[in-house]
Formats: structure tokens, sequence, C-alpha cells
């Protein structure tokens, strides 16, 4: 065990963000950490480093666990430049070359053999810290998340507040910390950068928790996923994309159970609604106490939902939409691209990504007009109505009120619709007259795709839409937009957004600008054909237990409502009895499911293959024969 967390509870201002979180890390796991914004991901890195406390539970933590902790805000020394801010992570390497230098100086004059013995154990030490390739590791990291060598001298305090997020990371890949926990890791790289973390990443053989909204990365660097929901933490197994097939199956199960148990509590109250004050009152009440006694099964709580962005229908534009020929973009002093030529129709989705600089919002700026081209052409197809979403949403204003905001492009709305449809985007109630300068990013990124969604263009251009929405909310973006008769072309370094949405690629290389017919994954793929290197799929099994079906019960009919009168009394004492010793059992095998389940919930089981192999198949021999006494429960039921 590295940490464990055993039934944590946090409060902020009485409102509870974690109730009874409980899960263990284990060394060589490569944990996601996901859910909702404010699900109380970043507070769990919080208390697990200690900055926070619990309300109530426990943190236990290995004997002299050393965490890592990438924040999301990065401090270095007064003085440091981007080189020394990296080698600072090698303090010990350095404390054991300043005492081997200041030896070598004593050893030419004293030959004595506890001096000899010193730095005999020096070197030793040394060559066990890795001293001797430190340097070449601190470079190649310091390359590969996107610091030239050019800038290696500059100074930390000239840095932008990514570069330094990103120094900062360089800085920890470089500790030797026991584990490492990376908040919002992918935040300030290019798609160059995030590709090298994730190989990074994939050969670490170290422990990590990661938090991500970045759903591509997730399923390239995890073996774990964490889901911090309604206050609870659920572990699975697997990558992302096995997370969200096994959490579909598992909330399937949970809304089968419920139901079941539902059905059995009200045709039980009906029938102690019947026969408390008739023949039957003494089986009545021993109904009634077994079910004050029986354990209630939580209803399934439906994914909170992300919004709904359903997009309006729109006019419907010209066949051929945009057409670019030998387009060269950038300015007079300098060109960032030449020679693009694309075409697109009516209802395709260009897909546009590149390391930051390259000119992505350049060429969307030249195509919306606001910059001339300094080469080519560029032309619109007929009746075109284009809306544009800026990724520093530069459209908003501040002094407004939400709804009178998105009246803006809804001059003569009624306040009525402004505010049912500003309901779909997750603003209710007073939400509405919020000032914007007081909302969050990911309220203004949801404010500003309502004002382009309502305003029902035919053509958007969306420039990073998904930077400030948390991943439900990016979901139902894609399904919105994946229903949008429209064009679209959009800048994003979210590789599973470009992979629902995307028909072409519009790459901005380092050799040049490359145009590709398909998604972000066929792009990815095809480029490294192209360089003949080995592409290595994740792969996406899950453990889900089997489920089962469950018959509908059917409707009594007159013929068997007359074949209940001809029971005798002794056949009806007979079924009651049955019945009454099936109810025993019904209550003895959801006991024993509530049991199996917190076993699988448990990270010393679920962190073990062959535990959790032999709980899930207990666990659905225990579902198979409590839906048959169900069945049989209602069987007898229904003949008396």
């Amino acid at each position: 065990m590295l940490f464990r967390l055993s039934d944590v509870k946090k409060s902020y201002g009485g409102t509870e963000i974690l109730r009874g979180v409980s899960f263990q890390v284990n060394p060589g796991e490569k944990v996601g950490l996901v859910g909702r914004n404010g699900a109380g991901k970043t507070t769990v890195f919080r208390l697990i480093t200690g900055k926070e406390s619990t309300d109530s539970g426990d943190v236990f933590k290995a004997n002299g666990l050393k965490l890592g902790l990438l924040d999301q805000h990065v401090d270095f020394s007064t003085g440091e430049t981007v080189h020394t801010a990296a080698l600072s992570a090698f303090k010990e390497i350095h404390d054991i070359e300043a005492e081997m230098r200041a030896l070598e100086k004593t050893m030419e004059t004293d030959h004595s053999d506890p001096i000899l013995e010193r730095y005999a154990e020096l070197q030793i030490a040394f060559e066990h810290a890795d001293g001797f390739s430190y340097a070449a590791r601190a470079e190649a990291i310091l390359l590969g998340l996107g610091f030239t060598r050019e800038m290696w001298s500059l100074n930390t305090a000239t840095l932008s507040g990514g570069q330094k997020n990103r120094l900062g990371m360089a800085r920890l890949l470089l500790s030797s910390a026991d584990v490492l926990l990376l908040d919002e890791p992918t935040n300030h790289l290019d798609v160059n950068a995030v590709e090298w973390l994730e190989n990074f990443l994939t050969e670490y053989g170290g422990s990590y928790v990661v938090i991500s909204h970045d759903r591509y990365f997730l399923d390239r660097t995890t073996n774990r996923i964490i889901e911090i929901e309604n206050g609870k933490a659920v572990t699975y197994t697997g990558n992302y994309s096995a997370f969200l097939e096994e959490r579909a199956l598992r909330r399937e199960q949970q809304l089968r159970e419920y139901e079941n148990q539902q059905a059995f509590i009200n045709k039980t109250q009906e029938f102690i609604r019947r026969n408390l004050e008739g023949q039957k009152t003494k089986q009545a009440k021993s109904r009634r106490n077994m079910l004050q006694r029986m354990e209630r099964l939580d209803a399934v709580v439906s994914e909170k939902h992300g919004g709904n962005f359903g997009l309006k229908k729109v006019e419907r534009a010209g066949n051929n939409v945009l057409t670019v020929e030998e387009l060269s973009i950038g300015y007079e002093e300098k060109r960032l691209a030449s020679g693009i030529d694309l075409s697109l129709h009516r209802g395709e989705a260009l897909g546009i990504i590149g390391a930051n600089g390259t000119g992505k919002t350049t060429f969307l700026r030249t195509v919306l007009g606001e910059i001339r081209e300094l080469d080519g052409e560029i032309r619109w197809g007929t009746k075109t109505n284009i809306g544009y979403y800026a990724q520093n949403l530069e459209e908003l204003e501040p002094r407004n009120e939400v709804i009178q905001e998105l009246r803006r492009v809804a001059p003569l709305a009624d306040n009525g619709e402004l505010r049912s449809f500003l309901a779909r985007f997750l603003f209710f109630g007073e939400d509405v007259f919020k000032l914007v300068g007081d909302l969050s990013g990911g309220e203004k990124g949801r404010l500003a795709l309502a004002k382009l969604i309502y305003s029902q263009k035919n053509v958007l251009i969306l420039d990073e839409p998904t930077n400030h929405l948390d991943i439900p909310a990016r979901e139902a973006l894609e399904a919105a937009l994946d229903e949008y008769d429209g064009t679209i072309i959009t800048v994003s370094h979210d590789r599973f957004f470009l992979d629902k949405i995307a028909t072409q690629i519009l790459a901005f290389e380092e050799n040049g600008v490359e145009v590709f017919d398909g998604n972000y994954t066929g792009y990815h793929d095809w480029k490294a054909a192209k360089k003949s290197v080995r592409t290595d799929g994740s792969s996406d099994a899950s453990n889900g237990s089997q489920r089962l079906e469950v018959t509908p019960r059917k409707e009594s009919t007159n013929d068997e409502n007359e074949e209940r009168t001809k029971l005798s009394k002794n056949q009806r004492d007979r079924i009651e009895k049955k019945i009454g010793e099936i109810e025993k059992d019904i209550q003895m095998l959801e006991s024993t499911i509530g049991s199996i389940s917190a076993e699988i919930a448990d990270p010393a089981t679920s962190s073990d293959p062959s535990k959790l192999a032999n709980a899930t198949a207990r666990l659905t021999n225990a579902e198979t024969e409590l839906s048959e006494l169900y069945s049989e429960w209602e069987s007898l039921s229904g003949s008396i």
C-alpha cells in the first residue's frame, strides 16, 4: 500500500463535498481520478498531501512515503533559470556531489581510512541515485515538454503561467517521488507535448494518480479509474473507455435490483393494506415487520446532466461551404504557414491541430476575414451564416447579467424563452441574473456556447470549445454537434472530442501543413505509419459481472382470478407458508448481495484480480438466485 483513504468526509461552509470516500492506491498502479467539476478531486489531493485535514475518517500513508504533487500554481526561487529549476529536483545528488568535491580536496593531503571509506560510500550513493545520467534526463524532459535549448537560460520570473506549469511538471517528473499526484497535467501542453507525456508515463515504472478532463490521455495512461460521485468513490479496473462500459453495466444492475425490490415492497404493502384488519392480520403484521427490517436500496441516481446543447435547426447552406487554395497565413514580419489547400462540404467537420504558435487561431481569423491572407484564395459558399466561439471568451460582456448576454443575439425573445434555453446550459433559477464577470471559466464557456447555438448559424467556427468544460459537458456538446446539420471548423487539443466529430484534420506540423480525411486517431496512425513507427493502441477490456434479464410480470387474467377462488384453505395456507419462507430467503440474499458489493468496492478486493473475479462470480450467483426467488414469490403471491 502507498496510501489509503478510509471513510473520509470533508465539508466547506456547510456544503458536504466528500461523504465517506474510501480507496487505496498500491505500488505500480496508474490511476485516473475523475468526476464533475466541484466533485472533490483536488480536495482528495490536498488531503493526501496534508495541506488540509479531514472532518472525519482517516488518511493512511506508508512509512516514509514521498509524494510528488503537480499543483495548478507553481513557484520558483528568485534568480533560478529554466535549467537550474529543473536540476533542483536532484538536491540529494547535488549534496552528494558537493561532499565528494570537498573530500577530493581533503584527500590531496589526508589519505586516512575514514576519509577513503566515506568517499567510497558517497561514490556508491552517487551511482545508486543515477548521478551519472541525471543531467541528460533533465535535458530530455525539458525538450519533451517544449523547452528548447535557447530557453534554458531564461529566468523563471519571465515565464508565462503556462510555461511555469510545464517547468513545474518537468521538475516533478525528475523527482524521486514514490507516487506522483498530477492535477490536470495536460492543461498547458500542446498536442506534441501531451503525446510525449503519454509516452513518458506509459514507460514510467512508478505509481501516479492523475486528475484530467482529457479522456484520450486517460485512455493511454491509466489502468484503473476512481470516480468521485455524490461524495463517494467507486473503483473501476481498466482505462477510461473500460470505465465507461463497466459503469453503464453497474448502473444497469443497480437499477434492476432497485426495481425488483420496489416491486416486492409495493406488493407487500398492498397485501398489508388489504389484510391488516382481516383474517390474515398475523401474516400482514409479520410482513410489515419484515419491511421495517429490510435494508432499502438507494434509488439509482441518473448521471447529472452535462448540459443540453441541442442545436436548433439551421438554414441549409450550399454544398461547397469553404474552399481554400494555396493559402499563406501570418503577418508581414512572420509567415506562419503556406500552401494550405482544402475543401469543406456541408455537414462536414474540420478539426485543426498543431503546436502552440503554429498558426491555428491565425487560420481561423484569416478565413473569418479578421486578418488578411498573405497569398492564396479563400472562397465561402452560398448561404453561409458564420458563428465564432473564441477561446478567450472575448465576446462576453462582463457587466451584463447572464440573461442580458443571451438577449444580445435575440433582442425580441421573451424572458421565459430565454430562461428555458439557459436552463439547457445549466443556468437555473437565480443563476440567470448573475453577472457574467462573476462566472467561473466553465460557466462562461457554457454561456458563450448558448449564445452561439441560439443564433442559429449554419457554420460554427470554434476555438478550443471544450477548454472550460468538464467531461459530462464535453460529452453533451459532442452529442449535439454529432446531430448538427451545419458545418463545423474547430481548433482543439481534445483528441477524444476530435475523434467524435471530425471528418477531416488540418495539422500544422513543423515541416508544413497536412490535410487528412478522417478523425484524429486516423491521422495519428497515418502519421506514425509514415515515420515507420509501430503504433500500439490501448486495451478496452472491461471487468463487468454478467447481467441478468428479468422477465416482466404478466398482468392477471380473468381465468387466473377465477382459478384463485378454487383454492382450498389448506392449499392457501401452504402457499402462504411458502411465501413467508421465500421472504426470509430474499432478506438473507439481499444482505449477502450487499456484503459482496461492499467487498467488491473495497480497494483490497478491486486491486486484486483473483479476489475481484471470485467476488464477482459469487455476486452473479446470488443475483441469479434472488431473481428466481422474486419470480417464485410473485407467482405464488398471484395465486392467492
